[in-house]
């Protein structure tokens, strides 16, 4: 008997979700209860792992990859010898393609607001870029995925912001968004299209989901120009910048004193 008679035929489950690019996505349940991510695509079915590594390996027998380099690089600290740890271009090309696992998994856990588990595959992706960008012996691997850091750094905190608000906080969100932008106009510059790009929309993304957050929500006149303060800052309208310090000065004084 060939072995794919062994197979099950997933027309009947195919054929009950019909693919639909508006609801291609979704949560469902293994045999044993655990949460399973499932991707409606035109041709078939996708199916990831809601914990551990998306695709459910076990590279070296550990969790993930990173998480076996990670180790290495203790037991070369313990041995005194970390200043010779290096990842070498086989290393970097196993930990990418990780890393794009997480990047797919992370994208559709923020189209279903699993805003706490998007935070967790983000940060975990940014410690991937980071580690990389320290220890890959390659130039061109350690700046490899840096072009999409802007990217990663605007998921993650539009991700953390959007669990906050969920729970009320819309005060946190907004600080966090506001974070989110410093951390990507610090970024080094590079001479990259990628870069250059994901830079702009992300931060123009952040900026536009600061703006719906900001008007669900009452502010205080304080607030109010301390946002006017950022734009005048922004559009380098130094002037306009001082009256607004000193006006923000003044509220603050009078509240202080009673």
């Amino acid at each position: 008997m060939n072995k794919m008679d062994d197979l099950d035929d997933i027309r009947d489950l195919l054929g009950a979700w019909p693919y639909d690019p508006e609801n291609d996505v979704r949560i469902a349940r293994g045999k044993d209860g655990r949460e399973i991510l499932q991707i409606r695509i035109p041709i078939g079915l996708e199916q990831l792992e809601m914990e551990g590594r998306p695709d459910g390996a076990r590279p070296h027998q550990m969790e993930s990859a990173l998480d076996f380099y990670r180790q290495k690089l203790a037991q070369a600290e313990a041995a005194g010898t970390a200043g010779e740890f290096v990842l070498n271009e086989q290393d970097c090309a196993e930990l990418i393609d990780e890393g794009t696992l997480y990047y797919f998994r992370y994208l559709r856990l923020f189209q279903l607001h699993r805003w706490a588990d998007t935070v967790r595959d983000t940060s975990r992706n940014l410690g991937l870029f980071d580690f990389i960008r320290r220890y890959a012996m390659r130039e061109e691997d350690r700046e490899y995925l840096e072009r999409w850091r802007p990217y990663l750094v605007r998921m993650n905190a539009a991700a953390s912001a959007l669990q906050h608000l969920e729970r009320g906080d819309a005060r946190a969100a907004l600080q966090i968004i506001q974070s989110g932008r410093e951390k990507i106009e610090a970024l080094e510059e590079m001479d990259d299209e990628t870069f250059q790009v994901e830079r702009e929309r992300s931060l123009n993304a952040l900026a536009e989901l600061e703006k719906q957050i900001a008007q669900k929500q009452p502010v205080s006149p304080v607030e109010r120009l301390q946002r006017q303060l950022r734009r005048a800052i922004e559009r380098q309208e130094f002037e306009r910048a001082a009256q607004l310090r000193d006006r923000i000065r003044e509220l603050r004084a009078k509240k202080a004193a009673g």
